[in-house]
């Protein structure tokens, strides 16, 4: 379904960027502006909604069910819980989260790319399993997962300033999530 919207974007917008210099000039300020003096409000908004990230996770019972499902969907549907129900709860709040980092990045960049998130996916994936998120589920935090970003962006902006070219920063990645997935296989075997 992903590559299905991707093609649909691409589609629809002519692959033409839109740009906001002359539609709302201020439009920037959303990411680049500061409410709090030397903090960028794109830094404002990911540290707001990571902290509302962990409360949903740690303190809600959208957290605990996201947990259980993810650990095992089927001993939660049989528990009680309408799985289904609650999945749409789960990719809505995604969706919500994904909505204001595609927001922050126009903002940032002045417009709207339609190819721009090509390959973020990839990235988000390896922030999360560098944070210590278990693929099988059940095992998680939005802290670990800030972390893992933070280790990614630090890794690929190195890529960047060493001048690899893209095609292997994109095997340096692969080849991160293949260490990481290798690691959560060590961790599940020692925790049997």
């Amino acid at each position: 379904m992903m590559m299905v919207a991707q093609g649909l974007s691409l589609i629809l917008s002519g692959v033409k960027p839109i740009y906001f210099s002359t539609v709302a000039p201020d439009f920037n300020q959303l990411a680049i502006g500061a409410l709090i003096p030397g903090l960028p409000n794109a830094v404002l908004v990911t540290i707001i909604l990571a902290i509302l990230g962990a409360f949903v996770l740690s303190k809600t019972v959208l957290g605990r069910y996201t947990f259980a499902i993810g650990s095992n969907e089927e001993a939660a549907r049989l528990s009680g819980v309408n799985t289904r129900r609650w999945k749409i709860l789960i990719y809505s709040f995604s969706g919500v989260f994904t909505g204001f980092a595609g927001v922050i990045i126009a903002a940032r960049l002045d417009s709207a790319q339609p190819q721009i998130g090509m390959g973020y996916e990839l990235q988000a994936i390896a922030a999360v399993i560098i944070g210590g998120t278990s693929l099988l589920g059940g095992r998680g935090s939005i802290t670990g997962t800030v972390i893992g970003a933070l280790i990614m962006s630090v890794l690929i902006n190195g890529l960047r300033i060493m001048s690899i070219q893209t095609e292997w920063q994109t095997v340096v990645v692969g080849l991160v999530i293949l260490i990481a997935v290798y690691a959560d296989n060590l961790r599940q075997k020692q925790g049997k």
